[in-house]
Formats: C-alpha cells, structure tokens, sequence
C-alpha cells in the first residue's frame, strides 16, 4: 500500500516544491534589488538585506559617517531602515508588481551613537488594495531604539519587467 501512497504524494507535492522555489527566487530577487538602489548604495552601502515569507531583516554597522551634529545616528537612518524592513517584509507577498509607501508611522524610542543595526519586518495585512507591515529597530545589545507602521500599495512597476 505504501508503494501506491507515495507515488502520489511525490507527484502532489511537485507544485508545492516548484512554488517554494519560485518564492525564494523571488526573495533573492527583492534582496538584489536593495542592493544595487542607486540610493542604498549612497546613503547605507554596507546594509545587508535578507526576505522571507512575510518578514524582512536589515542589518547596518552605525558610526559617525550616519551622526547628527549631537553625535547620535540621524532620524533618517531609523526612518529608512524601518520603512525599507516593512515595505519588504511586504513585497515578499506581492509577486507581480513593485510596491509604493502610502503612509509610514514611526516611534523614535532612544538615541544610539553606534553600532550594529537590525531592522525587522513583519507582514500584518495583506489585501488586493493595501499591505500593512510593522518594523522595529534595535540596537548591537538586541534593545528597541524605535518602531513603525507602513501602509503599501501595489504600483504599476512589475518586480521582473523581463518577465
């Protein structure tokens, strides 16, 4: 009986295994595009990126190069790290097009002068007309340092315009 089980399990799950192909194909994807936007390698060459289903991680070494005039990392490195963590923990789900930041909300919880960086993303909707996503921000000691809510849409930009 097994002999005739497992035939069609394999062939079953063939679709299945082609799609998980497919999605992190298309994870690698979203990743190489960060790394090449013209403004990350202006303003956070040395971010590192990696996607998963529904979630996203940045990572950026912080030193005086990111400082206000009061020595502490800029507001605008928060804003791009949480804004770039969502939108992609976000697009993770969305195939077919490239999406757009409708609205971003962001806590700035404490300073930090430098170190180690670490955005995380998360997936809280997902609907044909509106993506939410949270993002936090810690510290290299793994402590909150600030957070957010993005709003998505879909543009008109394919993820793959050679597809």
């Amino acid at each position: 009986m097994s002999l005739i089980i497992y035939p069609l399990i394999a062939v079953s799950a063939i679709p299945f295994i082609r799609m998980e192909a497919r999605l992190k194909q298309h994870y690698r994807h979203l990743e190489s595009v960060f790394a090449k936007a013209k403004i990350n390698l202006l303003y956070y060459a040395s971010a590192v990126l990696k996607v998963d289903d529904g979630t996203s991680a940045i990572t950026l070494e912080a030193g005086p190069a990111y400082h206000h005039g009061m020595g502490a990392v800029h507001g605008s490195v928060y804003f791009k790290m949480l804004d770039d963590a969502a939108y992609f923990a976000a697009n993770s789900r969305v195939t077919d097009f490239f999406l757009v930041t409708t609205g971003f909300h962001i806590h700035m919880l404490r300073p930090v002068g430098s170190g180690t960086l670490r955005a995380e993303g998360r997936l809280k909707l997902c609907s044909p007309s509106l993506l939410i996503a949270d993002a936090v921000l810690f510290n290299d000691a793994g402590k909150e340092i600030a957070c957010g809510t993005g709003h998505f849409a879909k543009s008109k930009f394919p993820v793959n315009p050679l597809r």
